[in-house]
């Protein structure tokens, strides 16, 4: 404890890093002021059906994501995820695009024109989203105060609207607070729903439930799988790395002779992408099915199986699309032959390979051997909260248990540490451990 107060007395002793977290907090409280706002002519004792549908399904993912917006009818209804979807697409078009891929490579000219169409991009698809959310709406039966002209007019706007200002209010925050913008305002709408759904669960297993000991055995494995996540978002495989003495003006040599370093490649390099990858096609055949009306015995089925998130169908093909995806991701993120090329030119090598072309397809044989046990324990973690819900978890408090919610809060919270450690240290502080080192996820934050 006494170390606790020390370290925050650092913390707050750094005017730099003071003002960076008190700006970070103004902004993500202003993103949650607004996600209450109800959207212009929008009678609120009329929300509760829209309320029932995002209870749980794969609404409810989306609902949680949002902080509780989206069954609202807040004007954040949408809230950081056209920017998402937006980012996904840029990443998925620098694999096949080359002025995508030569913008990527073009060092910080190159990410600002990126940025830049990410920003447009996101605003086409706030565009094309807002008027489904609105047809929702109304097929919710939620009622109106205006005329349903007016309506749609300023919903569409004003959501759109929404989404622009959630995703300036993530780039200040990443330019003057302390973290990743977007990934905090993921996290903070994620955990709004925790108090609520840690009471209701805690008063429903007191009064109806088997009592304190079956909730006190819930928050032990919720803080065991939780541990878990850390350590999954943590596992690297070094793999060593020697270079050579080199030689300094007038002959003189420089540096340690083979000096050896490492090269960490992580267990699971994807982050939590593969997921939502997965649970974005997961809701394509609902979405495609329900818009057409198809009311046939296979399309009835495909309904029952795709929207029931508890099924052993719906999770086996959840699971096995999860590790798909993390193979797919993986060879996105991580390009091991930019690694060997980088190596090789800066005289490095791995003991007992070949510079250039052997290092590279070595890297990626490493590669592939830990990206399976990181590809099937990422679909465990995945199906947690179904099978939470199975075994009788309220279903908002499951959602903890695992999944998206559990692996971004976790991997943004270590983000943010190694940033408030790195202005510690770089102060002579200690750190915020007594030993070792934060080393969040050492790439580009999800959604940066």
């Amino acid at each position: 404890m006494k170390r606790f107060v020390e370290t925050i007395k650092n913390i707050w002793g750094i005017e730099e890093l003071k003002d960076k977290i008190l700006t970070t907090l103004g902004l993500l409280l202003i993103y949650r002021i607004g996600s209450t706002v109800l959207l212009p002519g929008v009678d609120p004792e009329s929300l509760t059906q829209l309320q029932a549908q995002t209870s749980e399904g794969l609404l409810g993912v989306l609902n949680a994501f949002t902080g509780g917006a989206f069954s609202r009818a807040s004007v954040m209804a949408l809230g950081i995820m056209p920017y998402i979807s937006a980012s996904i697409i840029i990443q998925l078009m620098g694999m096949a695009v080359p002025a995508v891929q030569k913008m990527q490579k073009d060092g910080e000219s190159g990410r600002r024109k990126l940025n830049q169409i990410t920003r447009y991009l996101t605003i086409l698809i706030a565009g094309v989203q807002a008027p489904s959310y609105l047809a929702n709406l109304s097929a919710q039966g939620v009622e109106l105060t205006l005329s349903p002209g007016t309506f749609w007019f300023l919903a569409w706007v004003t959501l759109t609207t929404g989404t622009i200002f959630a995703m300036w209010l993530g780039e200040r925050i990443t330019d003057k607070g302390i973290g990743n913008g977007i990934s905090l305002l993921i996290m903070v709408g994620i955990i709004a729903t925790l108090p609520q759904a840690f009471f209701q669960e805690m008063l429903s297993q007191v009064n109806q439930g088997a009592g304190w000991v079956a909730f006190i055995i819930e928050l032990f494995a919720l803080f065991v799988i939780t541990m878990f996540c850390v350590a999954l978002t943590q596992a690297v495989r070094q793999i060593p790395v020697q270079y050579a003495k080199q030689v300094a003006a007038g002959g003189r040599m420089a540096g340690t002779p083979s000096a050896r370093q490492y090269l960490p490649l992580k267990v699971n390099a994807a982050g939590v992408m593969p997921i939502i990858f997965a649970q974005a096609i997961m809701f394509i055949p609902i979405t495609i099915l329900t818009g057409i009306g198809a009311d046939g015995e296979g399309a009835s089925w495909m309904i029952t199986v795709f929207g029931n998130i508890q099924g052993f169908w719906y999770n086996f093909t959840f699971a096995v699309l999860i590790i798909v995806f993390t193979y797919f991701y993986t060879a996105i993120q991580v390009n091991t032959n930019n690694i060997a090329d980088d190596l090789k030119r800066n005289g490095g090598f791995v003991p007992g390979i070949k510079p250039g072309a052997p290092t590279a397809e070595f890297l990626d044989t490493v590669l592939s051997r830990i990206t399976f046990p990181g590809s099937l324990l990422l679909a465990v973690v995945a199906i947690l909260p179904a099978l939470a819900m199975v075994v009788g978890l309220n279903t908002q408090w499951a959602y903890f248990y695992g999944g998206t919610s559990l692996l971004i809060t976790v991997g943004v919270i270590l983000d943010t540490l190694q940033q408030v450690e790195s202005y510690l240290l770089n102060r002579h502080y200690d750190g915020l451990m007594k030993s070792g080192k934060l080393r969040g996820r050492n790439t580009q934050s999800t959604f940066s």
